[in-house]
């Protein structure tokens, strides 16, 4: 079997929840004895082949982006060129480029789809894009959600929702074992940012909400440290700076895994204030729960919330709700039972639902049973 995975970029250079996503699953696959490329947007106007770890990436030339969108004038040349001699074309969305080159292109293989999210920001261009999707997911064999959450909330998917399979995104969980080697760098970041720690890691994005937790940080009582980079930096630094928490907030940039790894192991609670849907899983609360600590997260109707368990592995509260995120926070805090409780039942339940392998496994069966 041959799969041609598409998207709009890939990890590495891009460090998002989808592009690493993308990432293990390519690897996945190609352990399983499965050939496997990648046909993703170069965002440099070149075209870029290369093998990373035994897979090829194709990158195909951009122009630029409209509205997040790649504007790329040969990708149904690549989509098709590579496309048809895959067994299974397996797209992520929301992805407009591809869809509109699948449309174009003349194919008419294998369409497997991992549905990842509705268009949120772009309200109005998705409008006159939605004719062209619906006739895309109705031309799919199978389409992926991540969360019976999202199957149910979608605008879009209800409509074909004899077509959805739920496959949660998984993570290794390997790589989120303690180290002994750790432990040394883990009392030093405590002995720096302690006793309290909480975590942010992502992309400074509009959705993620990062505003409404500065705010509440007036009320916590902790050091919240902020792993990522984004648009919104220089916002989100002065904010900070208006607000006096320079010595309560910490920008930390971007870190390598093995160092993510290390301030995820020290800190002891998670958050993500994501405010809008566009937050459709929030993989990085799988990461923080196996490796047993509590989450924070906000209730968006999507798969937040699936992930984070109501006092069970964490608190979900209101989005834009400054007051209910810095309650949370404080009541986990003041709490360590419950931290430890919350993060135990975090590390069970990501060892259940979110293991790579159970993933990959469950896509390879609905390519084979589409």
């Amino acid at each position: 079997m041959k799969v041609l995975l598409v998207y709009k970029d890939y990890y590495p250079p891009v460090c998002g929840g989808i592009e690493r996503h993308i990432n293990l699953l390519a690897n996945g696959l190609k352990h399983r004895g499965i050939q496997v490329e990648v046909l993703v947007s170069n965002t440099e106007p070149a075209l870029v082949r290369e093998n990373i770890n035994g897979i090829v990436v194709t990158k195909v030339p951009e122009l630029g982006r409209l509205a997040s969108a790649p504007l790329n004038a040969t990708f149904p040349f690549w989509l098709k060129r590579l496309g048809q001699e895959a067994d299974v074309l397996h797209f992520h969305l929301p992805n407009p480029t591809a869809v509109m080159s699948y449309l174009i292109s003349g194919l008419n293989n294998n369409v497997t789809i991992t549905y990842h999210s509705d268009i949120v920001k772009q309200a109005k261009l998705g409008k006159l894009y939605s004719p062209f999707l619906l006739k895309f997911l109705r031309k799919a064999r199978a389409i992926i959600a991540t969360s019976p959450h999202y199957v149910r909330s979608s605008r879009v998917l209800p409509k074909f929702h004899s077509k959805c399979e739920v496959i949660p995104l998984g993570i290794d969980l390997s790589m989120f074992v303690s180290r002994p080697e750790g432990d040394g760098e883990i009392d030093t970041l405590r002995r720096i940012y302690g006793p309290s720690i909480l975590l942010f890691i992502g992309k400074f994005r509009y959705y993620k909400g990062l505003h409404i937790l500065i705010e509440a940080m007036n009320r916590v009582r902790g050091k919240l440290l902020l792993i990522g980079t984004g648009p919104l930096e220089k916002d989100l630094l002065s904010q900070v700076a208006a607000a006096k928490l320079e010595k309560k907030i910490f920008f930390l940039g971007e870190l390598s895994d093995q160092k993510m790894l290390t301030y995820l192991q020290a800190c002891d609670i998670l958050v993500l204030p994501s405010h809008l849907r566009s937050e459709a899983f929030g993989l990085v609360q799988t990461e923080a729960m196996a490796c047993g600590k509590p989450v924070v997260c906000t209730e968006l109707g999507t798969g937040t919330s699936f992930v984070n368990q109501h006092q069970e592995t964490g608190l979900v509260v209101p989005p834009n709700d400054v007051d209910a995120l810095g309650r949370a926070i404080n009541f986990l805090l003041d709490n360590h039972e419950i931290r430890k409780k919350y993060g135990e039942a975090g590390l069970e339940r990501a060892k259940i639902f979110f293991s790579n392998e159970r993933m990959v496994d469950n896509i390879i069966a609905v390519y084979r049973n589409s």
